[in-house]
């Protein structure tokens, strides 16, 4: 009371009311859909069936403690013994956390309790990205399949697997050599398809393609244009560029799972994932001495301090790169006579 904290919370309101509430009044309108479903699946799996009997002004530091430390050692819901990742338990906290972000703002509690735990530090993992035979061996074993031109867009341009899927002929220009990242596809439970804006303001980018990427793409325009003269029906810039015959999307699943197959026959599955594509792209590019600014826009990354983080196991070698021309400057300089 003396602090101006004390809050007069329903005393029948348990963590699990809350958190139905907190999705039903915040996260469902002023999230994405898929962003929803992410939160919904960590309420209703994790969240309330071992918190949610807790009453919310009664929640403590040490429930959310002993909450991850049993989450590490029997959380897994698929029906396998054992425990989630440290990632997937991190993920959990900051879910948990938001939501009790809220519940102060709302007045139902006096102080957000995740705030004073510890959750697990997630190890790092080795990135593992293409070299440029790498590239070549992906893109001739991917020779002849209708995921050829998305796979290789995607390491050309460092775009995600929804961008690809929603990128409509209207947003590439063949002529100046650009492609506009203006809206993705996402596919919810129950299989319904959402084309939505990218997430962020930086999402939402014009992506400089080079040569070959432009002949991939009129290669595969004058397919799909062949395509649609059998069925007599023209192309429209509506239409997506990567699409069945019928013009129907091809659905980001889909596309991994195509990947999949070829990376068997290139001998990377089980090393570099379809998601590693964009990985290899940035790294390529910081490799050859392009600006982290450049490589942070053409990914979509909200700062280039994400774009620093993620690709900081390139850092060394640009390091070294570095510090060899700066010395080479200094050795091929003239002294000045006094």
């Amino acid at each position: 009371m003396d602090r101006g904290t004390l809050v007069k919370t329903p005393t029948k309101l348990t963590v699990g009311d809350f958190l139905a509430r907190w999705l039903r009044d915040y996260v469902a309108t002023n999230t994405r859909p898929r962003s929803y479903e992410g939160y919904e699946v960590i309420c209703r799996v994790h969240l309330v069936p071992n918190l949610g009997h807790i009453p919310l002004k009664a929640l403590q530091p040490a429930h959310l403690q002993a909450f991850y430390a049993e989450q590490l050692k029997n959380g897994r819901k698929d029906g396998k013994e054992g425990g989630l990742s440290a990632r997937s338990v991190l993920h959990h906290h900051r879910v948990l956390s938001e939501a009790l972000t809220h519940a102060v703002k709302w007045g139902l509690v006096g102080r957000n309790v995740a705030e004073a735990v510890d959750p697990p530090r997630p190890t790092r993992k080795e990135m593992a990205t293409l070299d440029a035979a790498g590239v070549q061996r992906l893109l001739e074993a991917a020779q002849g399949t209708p995921y050829h031109a998305a796979l290789h867009l995607a390491i050309y341009s460092g775009m995600r697997r929804s961008e690809l899927c929603g990128l409509r002929w209207q947003d590439v220009d063949l002529a100046l050599g650009t492609a506009s990242v203006c809206q993705v596809l996402h596919v919810l439970r129950g299989g319904r398809r959402v084309f939505m804006e990218p997430k962020s303001a930086k999402g939402r980018r014009l992506i400089a393609l080079s040569p070959a990427a432009v002949l991939a793409l009129r290669a595969h325009r004058e397919r799909v244009e062949a395509d649609y003269a059998k069925m007599e029906k023209p192309l429209a810039p509506s239409d997506l560029v990567f699409a069945w015959a019928d013009g129907s999307p091809m659905l980001p699943d889909t596309l991994t799972h195509g990947y999949e197959k070829i990376a068997k026959r290139a001998g990377i599955y089980g090393v570099v994932r379809l998601h590693d594509l964009r990985h290899t792209h940035a790294s390529l590019m910081l490799r050859q001495g392009v600006h982290p600014k450049i490589v942070q826009e053409r990914l979509g990354h909200s700062t280039i301090s994400v774009t620093l983080d993620t690709y900081s196991h390139v850092t060394p070698g640009l390091q070294e790169q570095a510090a060899l021309r700066f010395e080479q400057e200094l050795a091929t300089a003239q002294p000045v006579s006094a």
